[in-house]
């Protein structure tokens, strides 16, 4: 059974001139121990599905349709209040800066504390113990020191250490990591992707992994959700993703890594930019970019269609299940 299912999500933001659509019919699941990776360009949607399941839309940002469900129990109906006490306790949080989740009056501990007091039935000295052992899970070196201390006391990527420890604070099923690393340095990014993958085999936790950094699907994810424009583009095991792109879009971003084994002065790019949200085309989003447009992708939005182990919404894979159909019928002795 899949841990998270986001069914057919819609968010809008209404403002004096209509509403914008940030979010247009978006599918997907996470199963339990998971590191599900959502990729695409600024301005996709993927912080707002983070923000949505977490329950942490800015208004006037509005569920304005489809399902979010935990363990089978849809939760984007639920109160402010009843939200509160399932982020931290069901759902960890791990924003792209860490200051701006640590209140900087405060220590570690005294921080840690609160955190785990609130979600679990555990005495001040429990608490305690627990925090300095989690601190030393997340790699914080004399954790029995540095808990008396201040955020600003830590480096970026101890602060960062410290995030993914209050995310851990109360054993929750599943952990949102918007850009968990992309303030950080080369060497410390690798230390948080291994510290990642780590905490969801030791605690059995799925992940969502937020970040428009193709290397870090590639290292920590297990699938990879694209986003485009508010709408799903690709999705599937992140290996075949990566080395068979069925969507255009996600073939461009590929080409868009560097290599070190090509030698070329010129990265390839996706010529044009993101539509505004007042201004989304019709039919496929992403036409006007691509470069294998066909006629009906600009008047006919496609669902996601079958790509072999992964799901694209392109109408090269509807043609391509066409022109594969009459070679299956002969292998069956001409029986459709």
């Amino acid at each position: 059974m899949s841990l998270l299912q986001v069914k057919n999500l819609v968010v809008e933001f209404p403002h004096r001139r209509g509403t914008l659509r940030a979010l247009d019919d978006v599918s997907f699941d996470i199963a339990p121990g998971e590191i599900l990776g959502v990729v695409g360009e600024s301005g996709a949607g993927k912080s707002i599905t983070g923000a949505a399941i977490i329950g942490l839309l800015e208004p006037p940002g509005r569920i304005a349709g489809g399902q979010i469900l935990l363990e089978g129990e849809r939760i984007d109906q639920l109160g402010p209040e009843q939200m509160r006490r399932i982020r931290g306790k069901r759902i960890g949080a791990i924003f792209q800066d860490p200051l701006t989740s640590l209140n900087p009056l405060y220590t570690i501990g005294q921080q840690l504390v609160e955190t785990i007091r609130t979600h679990l039935p555990l005495g001040e000295k429990q608490a305690l113990e627990r925090a300095v052992s989690l601190l030393r899970d997340t790699g914080i070196p004399a954790p029995e020191q540095r808990i008396d201390h201040y955020p600003h006391q830590f480096s970026g990527g101890m602060r960062q250490r410290v995030v993914i420890a209050l995310a851990l604070a109360a054993e929750p099923k599943l952990i949102v990591a918007d850009e968990p690393t992309t303030a950080l340095d080369v060497s410390i990014q690798a230390q948080i992707i291994t510290l990642l993958k780590s905490v969801c085999q030791q605690h059995g936790a799925a992940v969502m992994l937020i970040t428009h950094d193709m290397g870090v699907i590639a290292e920590t994810c297990d699938r990879v959700a694209v986003l485009y424009a508010g709408r799903l583009a690709e999705i599937g095991p992140v290996h075949e993703v990566i080395n068979h792109p069925a969507h255009p879009y996600t073939a461009g971003l590929m080409a868009a890594i560097p290599d070190i084994a090509q030698d070329r002065e010129r990265l390839n790019q996706i010529d044009g930019a993101m539509p505004r949200l007042n201004a989304i085309p019709t039919g496929c989003a992403f036409h006007p970019r691509c470069p294998q447009t066909l006629a009906r992708c600009k008047s006919e939005r496609p669902e996601l269609l079958g790509a072999g182990a992964t799901r694209a919404a392109c109408w090269l894979q509807a043609d391509a299940a066409v022109i594969a159909r009459p070679q299956a019928v002969a292998i069956h002795g001409g029986v459709a």
